[in-house]
């Protein structure tokens, strides 16, 4: 369960939005999603692969 405690005079905007963020850091909607569909783990491999090599090109043409 996330608390998020709200200091006195705090607006509630601002309390929402670090419940956002906190929510967002558990991983809870990104893991839902993922259980909606089932996904070979070979895919996975391949997409993990794929952001890997991305990655790696960004880097590079950074340092150079």
């Amino acid at each position: 369960m996330i608390i998020v405690p709200v200091k006195e005079g705090e607006s509630i905007d601002r309390a929402l939005k670090k419940l956002k963020r906190k929510f967002e850091k558990t991983g809870v909607v990104r893991e839902l999603r993922s259980r909606q569909k089932f996904t070979k783990p070979s895919v996975i491999n391949r997409e993990r692969r794929l952001k890997a090599i991305y990655v790696q090109q960004l880097r590079q043409a950074e340092e150079a």
